[in-house]
């Protein structure tokens, strides 16, 4: 695998297309749209389950044949808000009409049908402190395995104040040998406050087969199809990224890595 750092293309517009095919792998799809008030983004699923997340802006949407109506509740991802999200099941469409200048974010994995387009939050969805000291952090779980909203899909937020730690002590799920490790594709969609600065992220095996560590700038996506991947908010620069997982099985089952395991004693 190569080429796990994916810069956007432009500022405007549908600024990345992830599909399984570009990536190498096998489930996790992502999209990110940068709108401006009246710009149209829509898509039809097929076979695939897809959750909008509206990272920031207000925005018109639709899906499954019903209009949700205005959604969106923050102007910029880090007023810490709960996020609007929806769900959009295999075999619908969808279509966003831009209120604001606004981020959307298109998180697709395989679905087997069966569930209604709904809307997935900001109910349901409250801000949770993960960590202690600098591994502290502060999580949205949008689509987690508690929540049965989806077939494939795990979704969270999660933000990384300055001169902390995240996804980390290192962590891995790359095996499919349930209940002790799942095997998740994921995708890290980055952004940084200020957004000239930049934050870290390592993806790297235990057996040195992979090891990338990358300085990701603002709207920047990482993949990560296996290996442990700690992220590193820099002094002076808080980070958020928007994770989506999926692989053979929806469940979140990792192992950390043994160096590591002095941190938990």
């Amino acid at each position: 695998m190569t080429d796990l750092l994916r810069k956007p293309d432009g500022t405007r517009g549908q600024t990345h297309a992830i599909t399984p095919e570009s990536a190498g792998w096998g489930y996790v799809g992502f999209d990110l749209w940068r709108l401006s008030p009246g710009d149209v983004a829509e898509a039809q699923t097929g076979g695939r389950e897809a959750i909008l997340v509206l990272v920031e802006g207000h925005a018109r949407l639709a899906a499954g044949g019903e209009d949700f109506g205005l959604m969106g509740d923050r102007m910029t991802v880090f007023d810490r808000k709960p996020p609007h999200c929806l769900y959009v099941p295999p075999g619908s469409d969808w279509r966003t009409v831009a209120e604001t200048d606004c981020t959307l974010a298109v998180c697709t994995a395989p679905g087997q049908g069966g569930r209604p387009a709904r809307r997935l939050g900001p109910e349901g969805i409250e801000l949770e402190e993960r960590g202690t000291g600098t591994n502290t952090r502060y999580i949205h779980n949008i689509a987690m395995e508690a929540r049965d909203v989806a077939d494939s899909l795990l979704v969270t937020e999660v933000y990384t104040p300055g001169g902390h730690w995240s996804s980390y002590p290192p962590h891995r799920h790359d095996e499919d040998d349930f209940p002790r490790i799942t095997h998740l594709e994921e995708t890290y969609y980055h952004r940084l406050d200020p957004a000239r600065g930049f934050g870290l992220q390592r993806v790297f095996t235990e057996d040195g087969s992979l090891d990338e560590t990358m300085a990701v700038a603002d709207h920047d996506v990482v993949l990560v199809p296996k290996g442990h991947h700690p992220c590193a908010a820099p002094h002076g620069i808080d980070m958020y990224y928007l994770n989506v997982m999926a692989g053979p099985r929806r469940n979140w089952r990792f192992q950390a890595h043994p160096d590591f395991d002095f941190l938990s004693a």
